[in-house]
């Protein structure tokens, strides 16, 4: 019988493109056009990309003078794994993968995986909105199962009634 698989796995990181990961975080980061993370202006050039990480492009504001890439002021800023990688823990968080399967997947040390989802969920919490309620709030009524309408008595009396017939 002929050997459907090849003898080695599919390793899902040989896949995923640099690049567009890179394009995907622009382009959900800056819908509108690129800013500066400093001063939110739109005045700016590319700058090169960076040395390790060659998708990775780097930006100065004409308007604050300050360097930035598209990872500054991101959860991904200042880590060692790339981008891709990033990418696909979080497609796995979101398959509900736990940290061991993701380590796996990605061939990660365990203690890393944790790291990552860890940074992940920290970062979602921090950079999740505060809610305002602005609006008239409308509550319906409530049944609290705390006897008679704060009379507790009654529910005893007829507990004991209700021993005496059976």
């Amino acid at each position: 019988m002929r050997e459907i698989y090849p003898s080695s796995f599919l390793n899902i990181r040989q896949i995923i493109d640099e690049a567009e990961c890179y394009q995907v975080i622009r382009d959900i980061r800056w819908p509108d056009g690129i800013r500066c993370p400093h001063c939110d202006s739109q005045k700016l050039i590319k700058h090169g990309k960076d040395d390790t990480q060659l998708s990775r492009q780097k930006y100065l504001c004409k308007r604050c003078g300050r360097y930035f890439d598209d990872l500054t002021d991101t959860i991904f800023e200042g880590h060692h794994q790339p981008l891709s990688v990033w990418v696909l823990c979080i497609y796995f968080m979101g398959l509900n993968l736990s940290n061991e399967q993701i380590a796996q997947e990605l061939d990660l040390n365990r203690d890393d995986a944790h790291q990552m989802t860890s940074w992940l969920r920290e970062g979602v919490v921090r950079r999740k909105p505060k809610v305002t309620l602005g609006a008239d709030v409308e509550c319906d009524e409530v049944y609290v199962v705390a006897g008679h309408k704060g009379n507790p008595g009654a529910v005893k009396k007829k507990a004991v009634k209700g021993e005496e017939t059976v």
